[in-house]
């Protein structure tokens, strides 16, 4: 049986729900741990990611379109003020990741990608590793996972008013469905701020607890470009332009970290922290190689947000342990899978 902990991976990140015109389901899926088995599984989530025609055998059961990449992380020392994580300490360390994007399906256009997914591996010296999965919106549409579960279920029903009569008893989705009308579009993966949604606890060398969370900024200016235009595009638009854009020279993120002040929701990730929260920029993502999946680097990793380094670990917030728990379902079922993948 796979380590799920380890060099694994299968449904990584988030992903939007309802809003998104064709769009795919959100990538975070949750435990069962906290609620009565007879209600809901790890299983059941995954199983509700499936589209009609059934689940893509072999992939990712969702974000199951992306590329690999690989490169470096340049921490500047900044970070060690917050964490003991040697992450954190000045130096360079090497990077696995994925481009991606809120699908279940390998072939989707990329004209689809409304909210795109960054997954990140990044390992140090010491032998531990620390594994993440942001996305491009800055809140999660719902607050708690049972209304994660019942998202899905609204937004694979048939009845017409679904949607609607979710949304009426869940309020917080509508910042989330805001963001999804109203921000600008980019023509690349290397435009986009990916945000981490849920909270952490970074422990100093003096035993000092801090709740944050973070984000990866590009070093390149975001180009907005009309929806339609958008809709113009290759069905591999985006694969093929980070392709080569970082084939012309690498694209780079800088690693921002919020801290929390007291009171502000750590368990709740459809809220946003007041922007005037403290902010330390603590190193920055070298991504220098993009290779396809098909048995590229990143196709076996699993980023599983509660693989953590000594400095830094969960908080109040329920879903990076949800997520874990889906996760490990999802990674045994596509390597049971394996025949299906395409060999390149």
């Amino acid at each position: 049986m796979a380590d799920p902990t380890r060099s694994r991976s299968l449904l990584a990140s988030l992903t939007a729900i309802g809003f998104v015109v064709g769009g795919g389901a959100a990538a975070f899926a949750y435990t069962a741990g906290w609620l009565s088995p007879d209600r809901l599984t790890p299983a059941k989530v995954v199983d509700a990611f499936a589209p009609p025609g059934g689940p893509a055998l072999g992939h990712r059961r969702n974000h199951a379109k992306g590329v690999c990449f690989t490169g470096s992380f340049e921490s500047n020392g900044a970070g060690a003020e917050l964490s003991k994580a040697q992450v954190f300490e000045a130096g360079r360390y090497p990077v696995v990741g994925r481009f991606n994007f809120g699908t279940p399906s390998p072939v989707a256009p990329d004209a689809k990608a409304r909210v795109r997914g960054f997954s990140v591996r990044i390992s140090t010296p010491d032998g531990q590793e620390w594994r993440s999965a942001q996305i491009s919106a800055p809140v999660f549409p719902v607050s708690t996972p049972q209304a994660f579960y019942e998202l899905l279920q609204a937004s694979g029903s048939k009845a017409p008013e679904a949607m609607k009569n979710f949304a009426a008893t869940h309020p917080e989705i509508a910042g989330f469905g805001g963001w999804t009308k109203t921000a600008p579009w980019t023509a690349s993966y290397a435009e986009e701020r990916y945000n981490g949604l849920n909270s952490f606890i970074f422990t100093d060398a003096g035993g000092k607890d801090r709740a944050v969370r973070w984000s990866w900024v590009p070093e390149a200016p975001p180009v907005s470009v009309p929806a339609d235009d958008i809709a113009k595009r290759g069905p591999d638009f985006l694969q093929e332009e980070i392709t080569q854009r970082i084939a012309a020279g690498p694209a780079r993120w800088t690693l921002v970290v919020t801290v929390a002040d007291p009171g502000d929701p750590t368990a709740d990730p459809s809220k946003a922290w007041p922007a005037d929260r403290r902010t330390v920029e603590v190193g920055k993502l070298i991504a220098d190689k993009v290779e396809p999946e098909a048995d590229g680097p990143c196709r076996d990793v699993n980023f599983d947000p509660t693989v953590l380094p000594l400095g830094i670990r969960t908080s109040d917030d329920p879903f990076p342990a949800a997520r874990s728990a889906a996760y490990a379902v999802s990674f045994d079922r596509r390597t049971a899978e394996a025949k299906d993948y395409p060999a390149k």
